[in-house]
């Protein structure tokens, strides 16, 4: 057998199982907000801006609108957000947090110092190891 077929030479390996590990990290976390890891990456981007189109939203959580949709539903029929068409083009739909939605961001200032404490890394290791991963998605982006 080659050495490049061995799980422990992979690297997709890693990344999946870590990426796993990290979701079950955050879902009791989230869980007492009423929320999924999903929802939580949206309220993250909209805590930011406060509105964004369906697509700039997908596009900045790599996620499909076969994904994004029903997901955005659910998050409206929460009263999270609200998605309304654009009154300059109809073809896009905007997505703008409510009251409800912008009120979670207060009790989430706390989950990124708990998610720290439980994978033991510095921050300056953090800062690395995100920085790979993004090159890592930079370059699959790249070839897609």
């Amino acid at each position: 057998m080659s050495d490049y077929l061995k799980l422990d030479n992979q690297l997709c390996f890693p990344l999946y199982a870590l990426s796993r590990q990290i979701t079950n990290i955050y879902r009791p976390i989230l869980e007492k907000l009423g929320l999924t890891y999903p929802q939580y990456l949206v309220l993250m981007v909209l805590w930011e801006y406060k509105t964004a189109s369906v697509k700039s939203l997908g596009e900045r959580l790599w996620l499909d609108s076969g994904t994004l949709t029903p997901l955005l539903k659910r998050m409206e029929a929460s009263e999270l957000i609200r998605r309304e068409r654009s009154t300059e083009d109809e073809r896009l739909v905007n997505v703008t947090i409510t009251e409800k939605g912008l009120s979670l961001e207060s009790l989430a200032e706390s989950i990124p110092g708990k998610i720290k404490c439980k994978i033991h890394m510095e921050d300056s290791e953090i800062v690395s190891l995100r920085n790979y991963l993004k090159k890592i998605l930079l370059a699959c982006a790249e070839n897609k």
